[in-house]
């Protein structure tokens, strides 16, 4: 799945997620890439349930929106949970 993202540095994250929900693969474009790089291998193996509840909400400075909470939003969608 490819999800363009809203109101963060990063412009995409292409994401993997198996049948059970399992996080089998996420990579995002732009962005702070050290940073960033660490979510998706800290995320990787992971339920998207738990990712969701974990990063959902998480703010970037004076945004509203930041790139963890991008990935929870486009997992919601992945998963059929979109609210």
């Amino acid at each position: 799945m490819i999800y363009r993202t809203r109101g963060t540095c990063s412009t995409q994250i292409d994401l993997d997620v198996d049948e059970n929900h399992i996080i089998k693969h996420v990579a995002f474009t732009g962005g702070c890439n050290g940073n960033l790089k660490g979510i998706c291998k800290l995320v990787t193996g992971r339920k998207a349930e738990d990712v969701i509840e974990t990063l959902k909400g998480t703010t970037c400075g004076f945004k509203s929106t930041s790139c963890p909470d991008q990935l929870a939003r486009a997992l919601e969608i992945a998963i059929g949970q979109e609210q």
